[in-house]
């Protein structure tokens, strides 16, 4: 298990550099270009078919303006998010960390990983039913295949940040041109889309329909990852290079989220000029969307086209959700794990529901299982939304970068709508329960209390900045402060390594070392460097995370020598249990000193350990310190 305070994403933070001398023009505007098509495919996941689809059959072109309403507000807050990742050097996560309090931050978290496992859900479900259409693959084998697609985001970052752009642009550039063709097939009626612009709720479905829309376009998970996506550019920290990375991707924000609109656009006229049209009013499953087309449209291309599009988005979907839920963990808990635990968890959450509807209620049960994930995701935008205003509204935090008074307006009213919307929604399913007097026990006892919770936290993220202080940020550093070094010794060996991971463990591990030499020996102190950069560049790579690891280690060094001892330092790239034993057989150590990783088990699978490896790989002694 590592404990991190260092960048957000580190593995790829500042990995594009945009300050090159030869970047200019749109050479250098083309080099910020990338993050938001990253997050514009969350607003364009199955989740959002099942909603648009639904709406679409239902009502014509009637909600077409909520999809507006949606990409307006997404784009707004997509900018907020990326302002607040570009001046401070936070993500969102991280961000809250800094300013609540410990029990805050815990359900603060819960709700986010609430809000990626409703995601995951209907990527899950999309990506079966895509395999389902095009292959006629059973939907329950295709949600258990869905598992093996965990590991394809470990693969491609390997490649780098451009590299899984490129991916993801293609898998939109599927999805944009399949719907294309769709709309030429459909022939859409013009003027009565034109109408749909004009806002109108015709009933309390549709309110709840416009909700789905409304959370499956702004998503909360995007707006944690946006705040970190933006910080793998590499800029100057300075005013003017500031300024120019918030122009640069508010244009990358605007471009993607507008293909994303055209998408979701697509995806209801289509449903109005086909289904509605032919008073098919309520067709909400994807697979009855995908099994109509053809007739409707005497055409078989357009449910192929609509199937591969559907699997696209899938896929691109998982990956940026992927992300988030690092982000979400590493942010609010301090916390990482293997990140192939992390994907596979985030999985295995979303498989399990998503099977047990299909196994009991059957394929027709997706439709609303979809539909009902938006609607959750809607349900967490709040607590992501609001803690954004505060902080990029925040001086202390942006400086000369804080929003105007117009924005802040702005993006109050959009929180209003949501936030109202909800809680419309929420009060009208209450009475509903309630006056049908079913399960009261339940309703009373569980629903009707998590409910004035969740009230009561909104309320409390909401008014908390109005009415006192909150934390300031702290200094942005990749590991604790270092600990003054107290140590008392006498001579054993002559030439001792130590292996640091910069951990409150550090200290005992050095004292036991010093102890051991004395100030006669040479002591190498080795940190190891574990991205997945550092694994796969080994020590070609030059990020944020080494440098500031390598400031660490020399700062060590420095105490030592200032004490009277003689050492050096040395980072290591990749694989503890690979790189600590070449550093030790180079440097032709006699004793090696490491601190215990302090769990064992089940832990040592999820987290690793490299004691055990380390000792058999070399022929010196090994002081293991508890």
């Amino acid at each position: 298990m590592n404990h991190s305070n260092g960048p957000s994403l580190s593995e790829v933070h500042g990995s594009v550099d945009t300050t090159h001398p030869k970047l200019k023009g749109f050479r250098r505007f083309f080099a910020f270009l990338g993050p938001a098509y990253l997050v514009s495919v969350g607003y364009m996941d199955p989740g959002n078919w099942a909603t648009d689809i639904a709406g679409g059959s239902r009502y014509g072109y009637t909600l077409i303006w909520v999809l507006l309403m949606s990409n307006l507000m997404a784009v707004l807050l997509q900018s907020l998010s990326a302002r607040l990742g570009i001046v401070s050097g936070n993500d969102l996560a991280q961000a809250s960390r800094q300013t609540y309090s410990r029990p805050v931050n815990l359900f603060l978290y819960v709700l986010a990983e609430i809000a990626i496992a409703a995601t995951d859900l209907a990527e899950v479900l999309g990506m079966a039913i895509g395999l389902q259409l095009l292959f006629d693959l059973p939907l329950l084998w295709g949600v258990c295949i869905t598992v093996l697609d965990t590991f394809l985001l470990l693969f491609l970052i390997n490649f780098g940040m451009r590299k899984i752009e490129a991916f993801i642009i293609c898998l939109i550039s599927i999805i944009g041109v399949a719907f294309l063709i769709e709309m030429f097939i459909a022939q859409p009626a013009v003027g009565e889309m034109v109408k749909g612009f004009v806002p109108s709720l015709p009933d309390e479905t549709a309110l709840y329909i416009a909700i789905g829309i409304i959370g499956a376009t702004v998503m909360p998970h995007n707006l944690y990852l946006h705040s970190s996506l933006v910080q793998t550019r590499k800029i100057e920290r300075t005013p003017k290079s500031i300024r120019r990375a918030l122009k640069f991707n508010l244009i990358d924000s605007t471009i993607a989220l507008n293909l994303a609109f055209f998408v979701n656009a697509a995806i209801l006229v289509l449903a109005a000029s086909t289904f509605f049209k032919n008073g098919m009013f309520e067709v909400a499953e994807i697979q009855d969307a995908h099994q109509f087309l053809a007739p409707l449209l005497g055409n078989e291309l357009a449910p192929t086209l609509f199937a591969i599009a559907l699997i696209a988005a899938g896929q691109s979907s998982t990956i940026t959700g992927t992300l988030a839920g690092q982000i979400v963990m590493e942010g609010y808990l301090n916390l990482r794990i293997a990140p192939w635990m992390r994907r596979l968890l985030t999985r295995v959450i979303a498989i399990v529901p998503a099977w047990l509807s299909i196994h009991y209620f059957g394929d027709t049960a997706t439709g609303k299982l979809l539909v009902f994930s938006q609607v959750i995701l809607s349900l967490q935008l709040g607590f992501a939304v609001i803690p954004l205003i505060h902080f990029v509204s925040d001086r202390d935090r942006m400086g000369e970068f804080t929003i105007p008074a117009w924005v802040k307006i702005l993006a109050w009213t959009c929180s209003i709508i949501i936030v109202g919307l909800n809680a419309r929604l929420v009060v009208d399913h209450l009475i509903g329960w309630m006056s049908a007097g079913a399960h009261p026990y339940i309703i009373y006892g569980l629903v009707l209390p998590l409910a004035m919770a969740v009230g009561v936290l909104l309320l409390y993220i909401t008014f908390k900045p109005f009415l006192g202080n909150t934390k300031r940020p702290q200094a942005q550093v990749a590991h604790p402060t270092a600990l003054p070094l107290e140590v008392s010794t006498h001579a054993a060996y002559r030439k001792i390594a130590v292996a640091l991971d910069f951990s409150a463990k550090d200290q005992k591990t050095l004292s036991a070392a010093l102890t051991q030499g004395g100030k006669e020996a040479e002591y190498l102190l080795i940190h190891v460097l574990e991205s997945a950069g550092a694994m796969m560049m080994s020590s070609e790579i030059s990020d944020l995370e080494l440098r500031m690891d390598q400031e660490r280690l020399e700062l060590h060094c420095k105490q030592l020598t200032d004490l009277g001892y003689k050492a050096i330092c040395k980072v290591g790239f990749g694989r503890p249990s690979k790189a600590i034993p070449e550093l030790v057989i180079e440097h032709g150590s006699d004793l090696l000193v490491m601190g215990a990783h302090g769990h064992r088990g089940y832990k040592d699978f999820v987290f690793g350990s490299a004691v055990n490896v380390v000792r058999h790989r070399i022929h010196v002694p090994v002081l293991i310190v508890r």
